[in-house]
């Protein structure tokens, strides 16, 4: 049997909010894996370490949790009035499956800071100090983000007093702004795909309940955490070490992205884990986060746990914080009445690991609810950066 010598790809590795990726610039990547395609999706499965039937992606860059297990491919923009084109693939720990079908809000905040370091942005356009605007094409859902990275002495700002919960140390500040955040990419019809901002959920073997199934920043089914027989409170614990619970979990996602019309069939599910996302809410209530700090119920609007490829989240998605932040601004959905109802246009919620706010902008024209932009603070830092090795015959795909 003939073994392939190890390939070499100049990579960054960077956290952004509370993921991990590998970065590529598109044009350091093998001309087989530029286009989208088995080729590429190998690659990256490889850089992972995936597919892994001991969930620890040993024999890769992963860190066996789907907020690190993820890859971003950049290339500078031709679309008009964007600067760069962010292309973002949720690699799968244990299955050969690299899920396109979203976005990752949390590395949205690493893609201005990472394309200027990569030089694909104007160095005119940069300012010595100050705040360099990134305009970016969230290529997964033709969506623009728009990012505000600090600069100091022309340089990208990754240090500062920015406090984010999840993250250990804090960082620079990094503003983003998701401009027109619902009706995203192929789910293309209205922010609420059922027409209405609450829905009777009917999942065979489980039972029926009340969801907000919606299509911002990323689909998200919103569930009341009481009808599952949860406070809101849980931890990571709580819900990944109970099987029957996860199943439960799967089973009504399966059949939520049937009802938002995003499958055809629940069976289908299986091929697509990163989307729709699974989260429950409840009303405000003292709770104690992961690392130990205790959060009261008078600094929150509501409670808010989501899970991400069939596991409860260590803190929040960026994406699926959008689509919370988008739910609670249109009155009558569960977000918004956990969050005491009316019109409000910003939450802190609190989450596992302590708490986040997000502010959207809504509004309600002919009928429908719109909301023009989503707002939220994250940080990002490059951790490493050279070259990522794989073994060649990935290119073989």
């Amino acid at each position: 049997m003939t073994h392939h010598p190890q390939i070499k790809i100049p990579a960054t590795y960077l956290r952004g909010g509370t993921s991990k990726g590998v970065f590529f610039k598109r044009e350091d990547l093998p001309e087989a894996a530029q286009q989208p395609g088995a080729v590429r999706d190998t690659l990256l499965l490889r850089v992972l370490g995936s597919p892994d039937p001991y969930g620890k992606q040993i024999d890769g860059l992963g860190n066996a949790s789907s907020s690190t297990s993820k890859a971003v491919i950049l290339a500078r923009s031709t679309r008009p009035g964007h600067d760069v084109d962010y292309l973002f693939g949720q690699v799968s720990i244990d299955q050969p499956v690299v899920d396109w079908s979203g976005n990752c809000g949390n590395l949205s905040a690493a893609v201005g800071p990472c394309a200027i370091h990569m030089g694909l942005i104007d160095p005119a356009r940069m300012p010595r100090n100050g705040s360099a605007t990134v305009r970016i094409w969230q290529a997964n859902i033709g969506k623009t983000i728009v990012a505000h990275v600090p600069i100091t002495d022309g340089q990208v700002q990754e240090t500062g007093d920015f406090e984010l919960d999840g993250v250990t140390f804090p960082a620079a500040e990094v503003q983003l702004e998701f401009l027109d955040p619902a009706d995203a990419g192929e789910e293309g019809g209205a922010m609420f795909p059922t027409g209405n901002v609450v829905d009777d959920l009917h999942v065979p073997g489980v039972g029926t309940f009340q969801a907000t199934l919606i299509n911002a920043g990323i689909s998200t089914i919103f569930l009341n955490a009481q009808d599952l027989g949860y406070t809101g409170c849980e931890l990571q614990g709580a819900i990944n070490g109970d099987p029957a619970a996860l199943a439960r979990f799967e089973s009504i996602r399966a059949h939520g992205a049937v009802r938002m019309g995003l499958i055809r069939d629940a069976a289908e599910a299986a091929a697509r884990q990163h989307t729709p996302k699974i989260a429950f809410v409840a009303p405000p209530r003292d709770y104690v986060a992961s690392s130990g700090k205790a959060v009261r119920a008078a600094d929150i609007d509501l409670l808010v746990r989501a899970l991400s490829m069939g596991q409860l989240h260590h803190a929040m998605m960026g994406t699926a914080a959008v689509a919370i932040g988008t739910a609670a601004a249109v009155p009558g959905t569960l977000v918004n009445l956990a969050a005491g109802g009316g019109e409000r246009q910003a939450v802190r919620f609190g989450h596992p690991s302590g708490t986040l706010r997000v502010g959207a902008e809504a509004r309600l024209a002919d009928g429908q609810w719109r909301v023009t932009k989503a707002l939220m603070s994250r940080s990002a830092r490059i951790l490493m950066e050279g070259w990522v090795r794989v073994p060649g015959e990935v290119l073989a795909a």
